[in-house]
């Protein structure tokens, strides 16, 4: 059994986060992807459980006030967190447990568990960025701005992660992203 190990995967939106992290699931057999709690509804489709944890606003403000999540913010009129607990015992039991957080999350992160390791994933210039964004069809004018002006700011602050992949061919980004957690899982081993 490997020695488990944390892996926070964060990036603008639009850079391909997601399908990265789905490529993983599928290609590391001992990875595991955290469950954020949300106090929101659920979404059409959601299950508790497998998409998020549904808390109350009292319940999760008492989670956190017990010192119960690895990095949690406020995000318009809902709450969303990392539970430690279940990071611990994926961790615990030699998993290579993923977290797809924002930049913002990631430096909690980073303070609670120093050893964790941060991902950067970007696209490859700004303007693909917004192309990605525009193709998408989900996001209106106002929207695509806001998602810009927030990808201007995750980026500058790439370099302080531990290592960053450009995100210009999905096959390539995803054999870089899946060695670089192999070979981190192996050398955690000896």
């Amino acid at each position: 059994m490997r020695r488990g190990n944390l892996f926070v995967i964060s990036g603008p939106s639009g850079a391909g986060k997601g399908t990265l992290v789905s490529r993983i699931m599928e290609r590391v057999p001992d990875a595991w992807l955290s469950i954020s709690v949300t106090t929101r509804d659920p979404r059409e489709g959601e299950i508790d459980g497998v998409h998020y944890l549904f808390f109350d606003d009292a319940r999760f403000d008492e989670l956190a006030a017990q010192d119960g999540f690895l990095e949690w913010a406020q995000v318009h009129d809902h709450k969303y967190g990392t539970p430690a607990q279940l990071v611990r015992e994926h961790l615990d039991a030699g998993c290579q447990v993923i977290l797809e957080i924002d930049v913002q999350g990631a430096f909690q992160v980073r303070e609670r568990v120093p050893e964790a390791h941060l991902v950067f994933i970007e696209p490859p210039s700004l303007e693909e960025l917004e192309r990605r964004l525009r193709s998408r069809g989900t996001e209106d004018e106002e929207s695509i701005a806001l998602r810009m002006s927030n990808a201007k700011l995750e980026m500058s602050r790439k370099m302080e992660y531990d290592i960053r992949f450009v995100n210009d061919n999905l096959d390539e980004c995803t054999d870089e992203l899946v060695s670089y957690i192999e070979r981190t899982a192996e050398t955690d081993e000896e």
